[in-house]
């Protein structure tokens, strides 16, 4: 009996190739640079000018490191002499991390009779999850009869925003989508966020020290500021 199976060798039709899905393999890198010459960066970015390429990955070798085309198309090309195992690894680990924090959304939900208390403690935690660099959806839901006056619920929502402006920005305007009205927001630059409900730990223990006195000794002259309460 024929083997049905098709051939993984000789590349004939039918033939069964394995696809490379390496992003990194088009890199070329020490032999596999083909060209007489190139333009030469040190590992700490330092240019050392056109050199001949044999020499170049002798240099690289020699230090335990490899040849690395970073840019093909210049004349001569550009490379620089890296590890690249560990380019490689630490590009899939930025690859890999920017990934697992694009898909963290939390969700803090409101109603149209919120309470004032109940109010602050939902932005509390909005700005906890935004600090942990997180995405926010802000949803209201109305019940019953309350969709008569959903004037209430934007409102509410409007000033939810400018609360969290400290922390974060609108993807877009608040949105009424059947019983429900939802915002999504998106965090400020660290440097950036200001929170107005939420102090992190860090934070609040440097205020705390701060604040002690075990610092800085109070002046004698001083009274009037040592004393809160006058």
């Amino acid at each position: 009996m024929a083997n049905s199976f098709p051939s993984a060798a000789g590349g004939r039709p039918g033939s069964y190739q394995r696809r490379n899905v390496d992003p990194f393999a088009a890199i070329r890198r020490n032999h596999r640079i083909k060209v007489p010459q190139v333009r030469l960066i040190s590992p700490e970015g330092k240019q050392l000018g056109i050199l001949d390429t044999a020499k170049a990955i002798n240099l690289a070798l020699e230090n335990g490191l490899d040849l690395v085309e970073v840019a093909p198309n210049a004349t001569p090309p550009v490379c620089r002499i890296m590890d690249f195992g560990k380019y490689v690894y630490e590009e899939q680990k930025k690859h890999s991390n920017a990934k697992s924090t694009a898909s963290k959304i939390k969700e803090i939900e409101f109603t149209a009779r919120i309470a004032q208390h109940d109010y602050e403690t939902k932005l509390r935690h909005g700005e906890a999850f935004l600090d942990h660099g997180n995405k926010v959806k802000m949803r209201l839901k109305f019940r019953g009869r309350e969709m008569a006056h959903t004037e209430i619920g934007f409102e509410i929502m409007k000033r939810a925003v400018v609360d969290l402006a400290g922390m974060a920005h609108p993807d877009a305007d608040p949105k009424l989508i059947g019983r429900n009205i939802h915002v999504m927001l998106t965090p400020l630059p660290v440097n950036k966020r200001k929170p107005k409900f939420h102090v992190p730990d860090k934070d609040q223990a440097e205020h705390v020290a701060s604040s002690s006195g075990e610092d800085e000794p109070e002046p004698e002259a001083g009274s009037e500021s040592s004393s809160p309460g006058g």
